[in-house]
C-alpha cells in the first residue's frame, strides 16, 4: 500500500499543469537561441566601402592675358590685393617722384652748365656757405624719404600680417625641383619638375606643350589653390637656399634649410600663374619653375580628392566608416539585451 501511495503521488505531480505565464527551461531555451540568428545578419553586415578618389581633373590651359605671358615673358599683372597696392605705389607714386626729381636735377644741371660757363662768367664766385640753401637741401630729401616711408610701412604691414588661412601649402625646395604638401587636406604630397621640350624628351617621356605653359616655365605638377581663399605658404628647403617667387602674387620668400618662412596670398581671379626659384642654388638653378593654378573651390576639392587627399572640413573615409562599423558591432549586444528578460523569467518559473 505504501508503494502504491508513492506511485499515485508521483503520477499526480507529473500531471500537474504549469502555472499560467510560466515557461519550462526547454520552452525558454528556444527564445534565447533565437536571438543569435537575428543578430547574425547585423554582425555580418559589411562595412561601408571606403570612398574612392574622384577622377583626376584636367589642368586648365594658360589663358592669354591672365596667367600666361603670351609672348611677353615675365609680364603678368598683379592679381592679389597686396600686389595691386604695391603696383599702384610703384606706378603712381615712386615713378612720378623719380620722374620729377630727375627732371629737376637735369634742369638744374643744364642751367648751371649754361649760366656758369666760362664765356658767361669769366670771374667765378667764391661763395663757400649759404645757410638757406643748406637747409633746403637737407629738409627736402628728408620730406621725400618720409613720403616714401609711410606707404612703404603700410604695404609691409599688409604683406606680413596674414589673416587666418583657409588652405595651407608647405613648399619644399630641392636641387632642382619643388615638393608641395597639403597638411590641411590629408597631408598628400606632389613633386613638381620642369617639363622638357619635345626634342629633349626621351621616347615615351612627357614633354611640354603650349597647353602646359611657355618654355622654361611649364611643369608636370602645378600647385592648385582655390580662388577667393586665404592660402598660407610655409616655405623651407631640403638642401641649399632657394627662393619661392611668383611675381603675379607679389610673393618672394627664401627657402632656407632648417627654417620655416611664411607668406600668404588671396587670388580672386582664376588662371595659371608662373614663377621661378629666385636664389642661386646650383648648376640647374634656372630650371626650377613654379606654376600655380587658381581654380574655383569645387574644382579644388575635386583635385584634392583625385590626389588621395581630403577636402577641408570633410571626414576621411576611415573616420566615416568607423561609426557604421561600431553600430554593426553593437547590434548583437542590443538584441541579446532585449531577449534577456525572457531568460530571467524562465529561470524564475523554474524556481
Amino acid at each position: 500500500m505504501r508503494l502504491m501511495g508513492w506511485a499515485i503521488a508521483l503520477a499526480a505531480a507529473g500531471l500537474t499543469p504549469v502555472a499560467a505565464g510560466a515557461q519550462t527551461p526547454e520552452a525558454a531555451q528556444p527564445q534565447v537561441t533565437s536571438a543569435a540568428p537575428a543578430a547574425a545578419p547585423a554582425a555580418a553586415a559589411p562595412a561601408p566601402a571606403a570612398a574612392t578618389p574622384a577622377p583626376s581633373i584636367d589642368y586648365a590651359a594658360p589663358t592669354p592675358g591672365i596667367g600666361v605671358p603670351d609672348g611677353r615673358k615675365g609680364v603678368q599683372d598683379q592679381v592679389t590685393a597686396v600686389g595691386q597696392q604695391a603696383a599702384d605705389f610703384h606706378n603712381h607714386w615712386l615713378l612720378l617722384m623719380c620722374a620729377v626729381i630727375s627732371v629737376f636735377v637735369l634742369a638744374l644741371l643744364l642751367w648751371t652748365i649754361f649760366r656758369y660757363r666760362r664765356g658767361a662768367n669769366p670771374t667765378p664766385s667764391r661763395t663757400s656757405h649759404n645757410t638757406a640753401i643748406e637747409i633746403v637741401w637737407t629738409l627736402v630729401p628728408v620730406l621725400i624719404l618720409v613720403a616714401i616711408a609711410i606707404p612703404s610701412i603700410r604695404l609691409i604691414r599688409a604683406q606680413y600680417s596674414p589673416p587666418p588661412a583657409d588652405v595651407t601649402v608647405k613648399v619644399i625646395g630641392n636641387q632642382w625641383y619643388w615638393t608641395y604638401q597639403y597638411p590641411d587636406n590629408g597631408g598628400f604630397e606632389i613633386v613638381s619638375n620642369q617639363l622638357k621640350e619635345q626634342k629633349d624628351a626621351k621616347p615615351g617621356e612627357r614633354y611640354r606643350t603650349d597647353a602646359d605653359g611657355p618654355p622654361l616655365l611649364a611643369v608636370d605638377e602645378r600647385i592648385v589653390i582655390p580662388a577667393g581663399k586665404i592660402v598660407k605658404f610655409i616655405v623651407t628647403s631640403n638642401d641649399v637656399i632657394h627662393a619661392f617667387a611668383v611675381p603675379a602674387f607679389w610673393t618672394k620668400i627664401d627657402a632656407n634649410p632648417g627654417r620655416l618662412n611664411e607668406t600668404w596670398v588671396k587670388v580672386d581671379r582664376p588662371g595659371v600663374y608662373f614663377g621661378q626659384c629666385s636664389e642661386l642654388c646650383g648648376a640647374r638653378h634656372g630650371y626650377m619653375p613654379i606654376a600655380v593654378e587658381v581654380v574655383p573651390e569645387a574644382t579644388f576639392n575635386a583635385w584634392v580628392a583625385s590626389k588621395g587627399g581630403t577636402p577641408k572640413g570633410a571626414k576621411p573615409a576611415t573616420e566615416a566608416a568607423a561609426p557604421a562599423t561600431a553600430e554593426a558591432a553593437a547590434a548583437p549586444a542590443d538584441n541579446a539585451a532585449v531577449e534577456q528578460p525572457a531568460t530571467n523569467q524562465a529561470a524564475v518559473a523554474q524556481n
